[in-house]
């Protein structure tokens, strides 16, 4: 007699958690290579344009820019799962290449093929939480991704100043920890079930007898004038933001240098306060919070704190007091702040067709944003200094604020059927049976 055995699915927050992994591992990235640029430069030689060009390129920027234009629209047409098949794979080959990196080729070599890997699992991994999470805890679950990038940048910190001694050996180290990462979480992933509602979709899609290419969700997400209003709200909260925390993730122990606090250890011991309170605010703020009260002066509350942050780490007097008010502010600001609201936004406010296709785009003008301002960002600051820069983050801080708060939508606690019913009305795009929640 035989028997077979049937691999078990994932539970509902195992697989959460497993799915947001991408966010640690893309948040890892970013930090390894900040914290390493200088030791890079110092080993090969080259010059502060050749930095901002390889951060440009990185997963904070470019590279995943490239890879969200890819991921997102595969993840429509082929399904969610698709993307976990191959994208931390990419990744590995990445991390290795940067480890043992000889020269500044292989450097960016690497440098890139982790970014974009990074992003093509991000817009999948937000979306994926968000499609099988229940209605009424929608919030918590996509919640868990921003804890784990939170987590990512408070771990690569604190590496960084374990293996400082090392210099560019420990480094090296670093990269090959978000190797192992990265291996053990593609193999956790491979028991991933595929995500319920683009099942349901892609079987009404069939019956329809629609005709699908790796271009019909971008085609659908850009007919849609409904879509035009979301992409641009969204690109205004997350991208304005992210184009001042992508300066902060990877160039940020530079600004520090520039606001007075030379030393690299203090400087990396002041970004685990800041990621380690942002956890906190993530955990027990938005994820306890974020289905339970009024979401516009959430958003309110974290990015008004965010600007107050960056105000008095530039115009404030410089010393220990004006950086940990720094730390606390920004670190809780971005625990409730855009990035969360737009892992969760994003997937409300667009049709289950064309979901990821929406935060493939989203992601990757966002990417973009940050990869323009880093290419220079290095230059400005060591021509210009913190102050001629601050005028820059506050109006895009301030920007995002108010884009932020006044045009909110009310999405807490309905299903994503319901949200996509009163988006479209009758016209749904190709509806399916509202199934029940988990």
């Amino acid at each position: 007699m035989t028997t077979t055995t049937t691999k078990r699915p994932l539970s509902a927050w195992k697989a959460t958690i497993a799915v947001a992994m991408s966010n640690y591992i893309e948040a890892g990235a970013i930090i390894a290579l900040a914290t390493s640029l200088t030791l890079w430069q110092e080993s090969f030689g080259f010059s502060d344009g050749v930095v901002g060009v390889i951060a440009a390129l990185s997963a904070n920027a470019f590279g995943s820019a490239i890879g969200a234009a890819i991921g997102g629209p595969l993840c429509d047409r082929l399904g969610r799962k698709f993307i976990y098949t191959y994208d931390l794979i990419v990744f590995m080959v990445g991390a290795l290449l940067v480890a043992f990196s000889a020269n500044v080729a292989m450097l960016l070599a690497g440098v890139i093929l982790m970014g974009i890997a990074v992003g093509a699992g991000v817009p999948a991994s937000w979306t994926y939480i968000a499609e099988e999470a229940p209605s009424e805890h929608r919030a918590a679950h996509v919640g868990t991704a921003q804890l784990a990038w939170s987590i990512g940048p408070a771990v690569g910190f604190l590496l960084a100043v374990v293996v400082g001694p090392l210099g560019l050996w420990g480094s090296r180290l670093i990269f090959l920890h978000l190797f192992v990462i990265a291996a053990v979480t593609w193999w956790v992933r491979r028991g991933l079930p595929e995500s319920r509602r683009w099942k349901e979709q892609r079987a009404a899609a069939t019956s329809a007898g629609e005709r699908i290419s790796f271009f019909s969700g971008l085609a659908g997400l850009l007919r849609e004038r409904k879509n035009w209003t979301a992409l641009l709200f969204l690109l205004g909260v997350y991208g304005l933001w992210n184009t001042v925390a992508g300066q902060a993730g990877i160039f940020q122990p530079r600004v520090y240098d520039a606001s007075g606090l030379h030393d690299p250890v203090q400087q990396n011991l002041l970004q685990v306060l800041v990621w380690t309170l942002t956890a906190a605010a993530t955990y027990f703020g938005f994820m306890r919070y974020g289905d339970r009260v009024s979401r516009r002066w959430l958003y309110f509350g974290g990015a008004a704190l965010g600007v107050v942050a960056w105000a008095v780490l530039i115009y404030a007097p410089p010393g220990l007091g004006s950086l940990l008010f720094f730390a606390v502010a920004w670190g809780v600001s971005a625990g409730l702040g855009a990035q969360a609201f737009y892992g969760l936004w994003t997937a409300e406010l667009f049709a289950t067709r064309y979901r990821a296709s929406a935060q493939g785009v989203l992601f990757m003008l966002a990417r973009v944003m940050v990869g323009l301002l880093s290419l220079v960002f290095p230059i400005l600051l060591a021509q210009t200094g913190l102050a001629v820069l601050g005028l820059i983050i506050l109006a895009l801080l301030v920007a995002a604020l108010v884009i932020g708060t006044v045009w909110a939508p009310r999405t807490e606690g309905k299903s994503l059927e319901e949200i996509e019913q009163e988006r479209y009305g009758a016209n749904v795009p190709l509806s399916t049976p509202v199934p029940p929640n988990l």
